[in-house]
């Protein structure tokens, strides 16, 4: 990797996990799940190749970039929920590389809206979907067994994914601690 490679890859978010909030809050702990869905993201998406892409694990399962436009999709949603936002479904065709940057910016503004958040702002968050005519609503509790959890899952897909595709994530990835030993 070039140095001006490794310097715009150093301004993504999450390389490391920030630091920890100063209290334990609804909101904090929140936004430290995103944060570590963040981190895992970062890590189990850097350097994939073309083949760790295209790679899929059976004729009737996602590929390794499918799986990422739908982490993708689970980001936007983590992201609307704080502001209550209705949550759209556009097409977009991106390049990996506009993927990946925009799902990890979609990590942090959701991070830091909900360390912004006010005490029992909580309850206000909805996740909102919308298909159609059709409007439906669930409270943010639904967002940390739902989205927040799925994208977790499916970032862990992409570490085997990648494993089996022959390119596993970098040595030294502490999901513990949030640092990497590089």
């Amino acid at each position: 990797m070039t140095i001006q490679a490794n310097a715009q890859e150093q301004q993504l978010p999450y390389h490391q996990i920030p630091d920890y909030p100063n209290e334990y809050t609804p909101n904090t702990v929140a936004a430290r799940m995103v944060d570590g869905l963040g981190y895992r993201y970062y890590w189990a998406t850097k350097d994939l190749r073309a083949e760790d892409l295209a790679y899929r694990i059976s004729e009737d399962s996602r590929t390794t970039r499918e799986t990422l436009d739908h982490i993708y999709g689970l980001t936007r949603t983590i992201m609307h929920a704080p502001q209550s936002k209705v949550n759209t479904y556009p097409k977009e065709e991106l390049t990996f590389d506009e993927l990946r940057k925009r799902t990890l910016e979609n990590i942090a503004f959701a991070s830091k809206l909900l360390k912004e958040g006010e005490d029992g702002e909580m309850d206000e968050y909805l996740m909102i979907f919308q298909r159609g005519e059709n409007t439906t609503e669930y409270p943010f509790w639904n967002m940390i067994n739902g989205p927040i959890s799925d994208a977790i899952y499916h970032t862990g897909q992409i570490v085997a994914f990648r494993r089996a595709s022959g390119n596993p994530i970098q040595k030294g990835v502490r999901v513990l601690t949030g640092k990497t030993a590089e």
